[in-house]
């Protein structure tokens, strides 16, 4: 099999150019794709910092360089839970509230354009195939970890 026929490159390339498409969008309001990514993730009713990590596929570490940033530029803030103080939600302030309206926008833009190009049926299996991907990708690293553990 050549590499070029394999899920992993199709996947690849096409995230490598959508980051880039995007990056170029969000350099424009002075963010990078990261960022603009995070801030439509945030609901006005903030989200756990916690289930952002997962979300975006990033270690906690890098999660939290990346908040701190937005935390700085102004984009975000945090705030205890008011069920649970261990949690942290985080919030957007006005200006975070602005791009994201802006970053979500440029998202459903393109979506609108792809849909004009992919029909239901196309798209309702691109959406199955993608999920039994990521089933797999989450089987594999169980299997991985089981074998770390032996």
């Amino acid at each position: 099999m050549n590499i070029e026929e394999t899920v992993d490159y199709h996947i690849r390339a096409t995230l490598f150019k959508m980051m880039r498409m995007y990056n170029l969008y969000a350099a424009e309001n002075g963010i990078t794709q990261g960022i603009g990514y995070v801030l439509i993730l945030i609901t006005k009713e903030g989200v756990p910092a916690t289930k952002i990590a997962p979300l975006m596929g990033m270690g906690t570490s890098s999660l939290t360089r990346l908040l701190k940033t937005m935390e700085t530029d102004g984009l975000i803030y945090r705030q205890p839970d008011k069920q649970d103080k261990r949690v942290v939600r985080i919030f957007l302030t006005e200006k975070g509230a602005s791009l994201r309206e802006k970053a979500k926008t440029i998202v459903l833009n393109f979506n609108e354009k792809l849909l004009k190009k992919v029909n239901k049926k196309e798209m309702d299996a691109f959406v199955k195939v993608s999920s039994i991907i990521r089933d797999q990708i989450h089987d594999e690293i169980e299997i991985f970890q089981e074998n770390k553990k032996s």
